[in-house]
């Protein structure tokens, strides 16, 4: 069994840690670096992360796609796709936790005013800065899928006041559950620290535009570990110039890596992470790939399979 690895951000080294402990568990799995993968007829699995356009339609044995993330939308961006196989998201225990980890730093950041502690740092100003209670802090999460589930059970156990806005109806232990355009408006009037981790589709592309913006309660905070793709950027930047939004936190953007005149970078209002809020880990995804293959190979479904008319 060949199992194709591509990946052209990654270098040999994160090759190695995945290929050691996949041949550990399988001696008979052959795993090979794109673009090095010998005879194309003999690649049954793909491994995969922003592949060139058209590198898997080569593939004439290829029976499931593994994506090396928890978004699809720049990999079904290739329409030469082979959408009669399953394409799966990976979302594994280390990502989860990985962007739990971000946005419970940053939630607590915002919460706690921390972008003024810093500046008054650099002005060497000292004045002590009262913040709420948690259970008075109302924070918002758009999308509710696996990530989004996650990071609001820990912000309720920090007693943090949890809304979640998704495309149908959701229903988590101590969140307040808004959906679909219905649902909206009240959602964002009653968030004072906004994350969004919807998957990018062509409903959600956009969607923190001026309109929703300005639906916030002033003085808001956002913060986007989703894509860049949902986030008007001169919006974003005339409501943190209007005083209406008071700092953002951005880990993704239009263009990646973010060009150095682009004015996000020196923008006194702006935390700009370079993509880092959760990435794939062998460690936690092996087992996840190992048990979707083991499942495809039974002829069970695999989970986190792609809804194609969905977009994720």
């Amino acid at each position: 069994m060949a199992i194709l690895f591509n990946s052209p951000q990654d270098d040999a080294g994160e090759f190695e840690a995945w290929r050691k402990p996949l041949t550990a568990a399988d001696p008979n799995m052959e795993l090979r670096f794109w673009p090095n993968v010998g005879r194309v007829e003999d690649i049954d699995y793909a491994l995969v992360w922003l592949p060139e356009p058209g590198d898997m339609q080569r593939y004439p044995n290829l029976k499931v796609i593994f994506n090396l993330g928890a978004g699809v939308d720049k990999l079904l961006a290739d329409k030469t796709l082979p959408y009669h196989i399953p394409i799966v998201r990976l979302v594994d225990p280390g990502l989860t936790s990985g962007m739990t980890e971000y946005v419970l730093l940053h939630t607590l950041r915002h919460h706690r005013g921390q972008h003024v502690l810093d500046q008054q740092q650099k002005d060497r100003v000292w004045r002590q800065k009262l913040f709420p209670l948690s259970r008075n802090r109302r924070v918002g999460i758009m999308g509710l899928g696996v990530l989004g589930a996650d990071a609001a059970a820990k912000l309720v156990a920090l007693d943090f006041d949890v809304a979640g806005w998704s495309r149908q109806h959701k229903s988590l232990p101590g969140v307040t559950s808004y959906h679909g355009e219905d649902g909206l408006e009240a959602f964002l009037a009653r968030t004072e620290i906004l994350i969004c981790l919807l998957p990018l589709t062509a409903e959600t592309r956009g969607i923190l535009n001026a309109k929703l913006l300005a639906q916030l309660p002033k003085g808001a905070c956002l913060i986007n570990a989703a894509r860049g793709g949902h986030l008007v950027d001169a919006d974003l930047i005339a409501a943190l110039d209007s005083g209406h939004i008071a700092h953002a936190t951005l880990d993704v953007f239009h263009k990646e890596p973010l060009p150095a005149d682009n004015p996000f970078w020196v923008h006194p209002k702006i935390t700009v992470t370079p993509h880092v809020a959760s990435l794939t880990q062998p460690e936690t995804a092996i087992p996840v790939v190992l048990d979707g293959i083991r499942l495809h190979k039974t002829g069970r479904p695999i989970p986190n399979t792609v809804d194609l008319k969905k977009g994720y």
